[in-house]
């Protein structure tokens, strides 16, 4: 049975409140599980890099591309770990799960377009914002009947009216 976009959004949502927030050791690790053993997940004891689970777990892409694909979105991810608190293993489960939902409502985008488009989106308030909570808008705004460019444009428009952070004070 297939899951609802219903219940995807609340995954979303119960997943978002997963990430303590900890700081996460980064290492880049070669994959060495074949495409049929790709987790429907990637945890943190995984040791498949997120750009290739991701390039891995894209419908309609050909498997054979997968590691050509996985150099875009590692630079897209390696720009969204700017932009975001979250680290790269969890911003690749919330695309993953954003790029489902989104098919599911029949308005599929790439991965690399859906990081790109939210960390320019994001990127307007010079400080580090949440990927899923912005994932959430994204859906939203999406099914409320707007195009991916008007999406991006309101949500542009939304986080550029957020307050700059603060100066440190020493």
């Amino acid at each position: 049975m297939k899951p609802s976009a219903g219940l995807s959004f609340t995954l979303l949502l119960a997943l978002t409140a997963c990430d303590g927030g900890e700081p996460v050791q980064e290492t880049a690790v070669v994959a060495t599980k074949s495409d049929a053993e790709v987790p429907i997940w990637l945890s943190p004891t995984d040791g498949m890099e997120p750009a290739l689970w991701l390039a891995r777990r894209e419908p309609g892409q050909p498997t054979t591309r997968a590691a050509a694909r996985s150099d875009q979105l590692r630079h897209s991810l390696a720009r969204a770990k700017e932009t975001f608190i979250e680290d790269p293993r969890m911003i690749a489960n919330r695309t993953v799960q954003l790029g489902q939902m989104l098919a599911e409502a029949g308005q599929p985008e790439s991965y690399n377009d859906l990081l790109d488009g939210l960390a320019a989106a994001a990127a307007t308030t010079r400080r580090k914002q949440l990927y899923g909570e912005l994932c959430q808008h994204y859906y939203n705004t999406r099914r409320q009947g707007l195009g991916r460019t008007q999406t991006l444009a309101r949500l542009t428009e939304r986080y550029a009216a957020k307050p700059a952070a603060p100066n440190a004070v020493p």
